[in-house]
């Protein structure tokens, strides 16, 4: 794997809280490789695994799990031996696991939904969000249609950044610009992010971290502080707490550009 495809870290960051969501490991359109090297940079206190790690609707349909897909178990087990807290919050993909929700195994816990605490004392309700997801919840059928369609962009995708990596170029989303583009899909995460706000105020939190859409974003809606993970199969995203409780969203194409001015830098220095 070249330096294009991977942004290599140059140290290991202490940081008190980790969120990802939307791994689906066992699908051919996992960023596997993304995330372990994301999850080697970094030393949390807690780690949130913000629904649909493991992909359990393709699971049903024949095994696809390559190895780079294990390293990531081994890295989170790995970071759980060594004292970072791992909370497992089921999603719709992994809702197998539900069945065992508040299940305990060392330092890592299973659960529907949680409630964070930042440093800065914000309530965040931690939850994957397919709970406030109509189609998901009362169309399943249209869910499981959908989710071909959006297999085939995948698919798509895929070809596009091998093309990409072997000239040179960074990881680029075709179907989180497509997600832009498209105005039922615009207006959808407005609905979605409306829904799950409103749930916050009716809790009285300060806010909400979750997944589900493949739509990484920090913004306000309303009073409410809207947080959202992004995915590991489209835009490779991630949500970062700091020790001051500021909340930064990691993205994988920003780290890959970072890492590339700095060597361009290096290489102009020893010109």
């Amino acid at each position: 794997m070249t330096s294009a495809e991977l942004a290599k870290p140059t140290r290991k960051q202490r940081v008190r809280t980790l969120w990802i969501s939307d791994v689906h490991l066992g699908t051919r359109d996992c960023q596997a490789e993304h995330l372990s090297q994301f999850l080697k940079s970094y030393h949390a206190d807690k780690i949130y695994l913000v629904g649909d790690i493991i992909d359990g609707w393709k699971l049903r349909g024949g095994m696809y799990w390559p190895q780079a897909h294990t390293n990531v178990i081994r890295r989170l087990l790995t970071m759980s031996k060594r004292g970072t807290e791992v909370i497992y919050v089921t999603g719709n993909h992994d809702e197998f696991l539900r069945r065992y929700s508040k299940l305990i195994l060392g330092n890592i816990q299973l659960v529907d939904e949680t409630v964070h605490v930042t440093a800065d004392g914000r309530h965040l309700l931690v939850i994957h969000g397919d709970q406030f997801d109509v189609i998901t919840r009362y169309h399943r059928w249209l869910a499981f249609l959908g989710d071909s369609a959006y297999e085939f962009t995948l698919t798509l995708n895929r070809w596009l950044n091998h093309w990409r990596a072997r000239y040179g170029y960074g990881y680029w989303s075709l179907s989180a610009y497509l997600k832009h583009k498209v105005k039922t899909a615009v207006s959808f995460i407005s609905d979605f992010e409306e829904a799950i706000a409103h749930e916050c105020v009716k809790r009285e939190l300060h806010g909400v971290v979750c997944g589900h859409i493949h739509h990484a974003e920090i913004r306000k809606v309303g009073e409410v502080d809207y947080l959202n993970c992004g995915d590991w199969v489209e835009s490779c995203t991630a949500l970062i707490e700091h020790w001051d409780g500021s909340i930064e969203l990691y993205r994988l194409a920003d780290a890959q550009a970072r890492e590339a001015q700095m060597k361009a830098g290096r290489v102009a220095e020893l010109a």
